[in-house]
């Protein structure tokens, strides 16, 4: 693809390495943004910014927020006594989604997987170790992706737990296997938090 601009191509460079953007699709947004009042670019470009900068993730759960603890985890009303672990951030989006849940979340930053050279120690499962020693937890919900990464993590961290006190569920399997939990509807991943059921290995 010729441009007449270096400025354009480097512009439609950097939209291609987003997800789901090929060159054609990368072309049309600059071009669209070129097309819009200044001001919309100058926000655009702001936001990305501060997306970089000023976003944390909560040092309990490990869910992104503005603050230095999550608005889920400052909330008072929630169990606190119930404890959901999901793969990322997404994971939590879409459970909420539902408003079948209303307990904490632990946010594991991924799944455990030798082939991508992913293992225990790039996961925030210590955190969750020490949460459950520290906090008043009662039951851990699997809400992993019924994937082979997602029964393997689920499995370990199983084995780490299975000393406490504590009850263990996993979701139903209303979603498909392989699929991840954020492309679930809504009403399938609610019956699925709702309908959870007792984890055994």
């Amino acid at each position: 693809m010729d441009f007449s601009s270096k400025l354009l191509q480097s512009a439609v460079d950097e939209i291609a390495q987003l997800p789901g953007i090929g060159k054609r699709t990368a072309l049309r947004l600059a071009i669209f943004l070129l097309r819009q009042p200044e001001i919309q670019s100058v926000n655009l470009a702001q936001a990305i910014v501060d997306l970089r900068s000023k976003i944390k993730h909560c040092k309990n759960c490990f869910n992104i927020t503005d603050e230095e603890v999550c608005e889920i985890c400052n909330d008072v009303k929630r169990e606190s006594k119930a404890l959901c672990l999901v793969q990322d951030v997404r994971d939590v989006m879409a459970i909420e989604s539902t408003a079948e849940y209303r307990g904490k979340y632990h946010v594991l930053g991924g799944l455990i997987s030798p082939i991508e050279g992913i293992g225990p120690q790039d996961l925030t499962i210590e955190a969750l170790v020490k949460r459950v020693e520290n906090e008043e937890i009662s039951e851990v919900i699997f809400a992993l992706s019924a994937t082979p990464e997602g029964d393997t993590t689920s499995f370990y961290i199983y084995k780490k737990l299975m000393d406490k006190e504590l009850q263990f569920s996993t979701i139903a399997r209303g979603v498909s296997i392989g699929d991840e939990l954020q492309y679930a509807d809504e009403v399938t991943l609610g019956r699925s938090i709702s309908n959870r059921i007792p984890l055994k290995y």
